[in-house]
């Protein structure tokens, strides 16, 4: 869920589902998104592709039973989704609209819950549920604005569904990826200053590659991460960990 183009973070962890043997379906957002997902998912060789606007709950229900019809039940689910007026990405925090306040919480947080309820009552005892956030949940990052907050109810509604979750074998975590190229990413305004502080100043001292976060989403799709359960895992070349940079960097 949240392909938008071979870009994606959700893309790139659905090749490297693809590569270890899974079956896989794909929800998009719209006929417009169709247009990008389905030859995607075609190569693949994805079985299902069903509409999924999670902004609307009606629809997340009938894209889970469109997928109850041809499976019985599922392994894991990876939620890619977030969104936020790119108009109040700019300027001050303190000016956000309450109705961009709403709609950012609605998608980005909420809809992954309302996914889990769903995945839920199909997946198999030991099912995987993998979502995405970003430093800005913790950090003032320029141009993040209302999207911190979203995610910072994101990653805390994680440790409330692996609370939920765990009696019934189901995992949940979140994926906190350092900056990447990617559709999302071009919405942020000082996009090009924080790649570029994020690779002068990690403790890697690199650009994020998106296998390395694909390689993880695996990880943690997989029985591997059998014991893991409600993590905010970094993704980051150590960005994270950094606090005042030597100077010379």
């Amino acid at each position: 869920m949240g392909v938008a183009n071979d870009r994606s973070i959700a893309w790139t962890a659905a090749e490297a589902a693809s590569r270890a043997g899974a079956r896989l379906a794909f929800t998009y957002q719209n006929h417009a998104m169709a247009r990008r997902v389905v030859p995607l998912a075609e190569s693949v060789g994805a079985e299902i592709t069903v509409p999924c606007d999670v902004a609307d709950g009606d629809e997340i229900d009938s894209a889970f039973d469109s997928i109850a019809e041809r499976w019985k039940s599922i392994d894991f689910v990876v939620h890619a989704i977030a969104f936020s007026d790119r108009n109040e990405l700019k300027g001050r925090y303190v000016d956000a609209s309450r109705e961009n306040m709403l709609n950012s919480l609605l998608v980005s947080c909420y809809s992954f819950t309302r996914v889990a309820r769903r995945a839920a009552s199909m997946a198999n005892f030991g099912a995987s549920l993998v979502t995405y956030t970003f430093e800005g949940s913790r950090h003032v990052v320029p141009s993040y604005n209302v999207m911190g907050v979203a995610k910072a109810a994101l990653e805390q509604s994680i440790c409330y569904l692996a609370a939920d979750l765990g009696s019934e074998g189901i995992r949940v975590n979140a994926i906190s990826s350092g900056p990447m190229r990617t559709l999302s990413g071009a919405a942020i305004g000082a996009g090009r200053a924080i790649h570029r502080w994020a690779r002068q100043n990690s403790a890697l001292r690199r650009d994020l590659q998106s296998n390395d976060v694909a390689n993880t989403s695996l990880y943690l799709l997989s029985e591997l991460s059998s014991g893991v359960t409600g993590e905010v895992h970094h993704v980051d070349n150590g960005n994270n960990i950094v606090g005042v940079t030597p100077r010379g960097r």
